[in-house]
This record gives C-alpha cells, structure tokens and sequence, in this order.
C-alpha cells in the first residue's frame, strides 16, 4: 500500500461567514496543493472539507498520516467521538444532533478506502506543511472577498 503524508486546514472569517479549506498531499517526490473557497460557512466544515477532498485526490487505498491542528477532526476519531455519535444515532452527549453529519459520512466512507493514522498538530506554529495550508485556506478567503469586492464595485460604476 502506497504511504501518503497529507497536511490539513480550515479558516473562516467569522463563524458563520467566507470560509477556506486546504491540504497539501505528499508521496515521494510528487507534492499536491489544494484549496477551496466557500461563500457562507463555519470553521468545522472547513476543517472536514480539507480531508475530504485530499482523500477524494487519491486513486487508489493508501497508508495515510494525516496531520491536522483540529482538535475537533483528530479527537474525533482518536478519543473515538465518532464511534459514540454513531453508536446513539448520531447525537452527542448532550443527546443534540451532531453538527456535520454529511461531511462526518463523508469521511467515514473515504476511510473505508484508505488507512489513515489522525495526528494532531500545533496550529501558527513551526510545521511549515501546515503554516502552509493555513496560508492557502486564507488566500482563498481574500482572494473572494476581493473579487466579490470588485463585483460590488463595478456595479455601483
């Protein structure tokens, strides 16, 4: 089985507003950045999204280390959140429903596919790969919101 090092991200700019996600695959000396831009989101979903659509990039199963600075991703799976939401029909402790279903499906079946290893990493801190997805989840905030700028602007002209 191929073994893939994959980074994860996700920002928004306020909690619900814009919204980015990103994740940059690594496999020998092939490296991939991915980014992604939503208009009216929250920070959870952007942290799923990353995964999601890094796992959705590989062609075949894989040995994954996926490193995340989401303590609401990693703990999910490492404390086994997700086991227990499953088990209680997807409502939490506070026998609420859980918040992202859709995208915690998502995941669930894409790890059917693959084998992946959650680990946990210090978010604005030293681990380039990481600093580097937080950078790409950002610039895809900024890049729409100057765009959505301009839209407004030209036509108001």
């Amino acid at each position: 089985m191929k073994k893939v090092t994959i980074y994860t991200d996700g920002a928004c700019s306020g909690n619900p507003g814009p919204g980015g996600w990103a994740a940059v695959l690594i496999y020998d000396e092939h490296r991939l950045e991915l980014s992604g831009f939503e208009a009216d989101t929250t920070n959870n979903r952007m942290e799923l999204l990353g995964p999601i659509n890094a796992l959705k990039k590989l062609k075949y199963p894989c040995q994954v280390d996926l490193y995340s600075d989401s303590a609401y991703l990693v703990n999910a799976f490492e404390k086994k959140w997700i086991d227990k939401w499953v088990g209680n029909g997807w409502k939490n402790a506070s026998k609420k429903s859980v918040e992202n279903i859709d995208l915690w499906k998502e995941i669930l079946d894409l790890i059917k596919i693959h084998s992946v290893q959650w680990i946990k990493v210090k978010g604005h801190s030293d681990n380039p790969e990481n600093n580097r997805c937080d950078e790409l989840a950002r610039k895809e905030i900024t890049t729409h919101k100057s765009l959505k700028e301009e839209a407004e602007s030209s036509k108001t002209d």
